[in-house]
């Protein structure tokens, strides 16, 4: 059965999902990255990414990083994860962050206020940009993904509240990092997930990070 789900986000201990002052410099807020080391070392993050496919770690941290990517047909992602670029896109040649090979392989489908053709890159990725809002972008990502894959809800912060928000993720991986940022986008702030319908069903710790697997009780909204 074909899941909506979020994988591998990673979160400081005081529940922030990115670190403040996010731009060109510094993609994931100043001190964000410290929040990823964990999935930075593993062979999975290696080959899957940076395309070194003979470097990384394997172990319970590698297994996470692998899982997240393993049978996702399609992903949604908010225009912040794609890129610093704001307002319209006319004469923006930015393709996102990773190059001309992104690590996603599938059709991802990019929130934005402004139109944008779809932009193919190599490796499979096709990044289509959709002016609908969630509804739509979801819509588009369960068609291609079909009956039997999923779709991974890939990020940022306020894209992941907003489908939360929405009762339309059907489980959440989150790995909770050794790290203090003290300010930052927080996930989880004024999220009732119990209200949502959500149980942990698995933990595991590494030196690297803490493991969560949240799983709702029922299948996610029809919206």
């Amino acid at each position: 059965m074909s899941l909506v789900r979020v994988a591998c986000f990673a979160v400081s201990i005081d529940g922030f999902g990115a670190g403040p002052s996010q731009c060109r410099e510094h993609p994931l807020g100043i001190g964000g990255t410290a929040l990823h080391e964990w999935a930075f070392a593993t062979r999975t993050f290696q080959g899957q990414v940076l395309g070194q496919h003979e470097a990384g770690e394997t172990g319970i941290d590698d297994d996470f990083v692998a899982r997240g990517f393993a049978n996702v047909g399609a992903w949604v992602m908010g225009r912040n994860m794609f890129g610093p670029v704001r307002g319209p896109w006319a004469g923006s040649d930015w393709n996102g962050w990773w190059g001309d090979d992104p690590p996603y392989h599938s059709h991802v489908f990019v929130l934005t206020h402004h139109q944008r053709p779809s932009v193919v890159m190599d490796g499979g990725t096709v990044f289509h940009f959709v002016t609908g809002g969630i509804d739509a972008a979801l819509a588009q990502a369960r068609e291609c993904a079909g009956e039997s894959r999923d779709v991974r809800i890939g990020g940022g912060v306020a894209t992941i509240r907003q489908y939360l928000r929405a009762g339309l993720v059907d489980e959440v991986h989150l790995a909770i990092a050794p790290v203090l940022l003290g300010s930052g986008e927080c996930l989880l702030g004024d999220i009732d997930l119990t209200a949502l319908g959500f149980q942990c069903v698995e933990r595991a710790a590494t030196p690297r990070a803490t493991h969560f697997v949240l799983r709702r009780s029922g299948p996610a909204s029809p919206r």
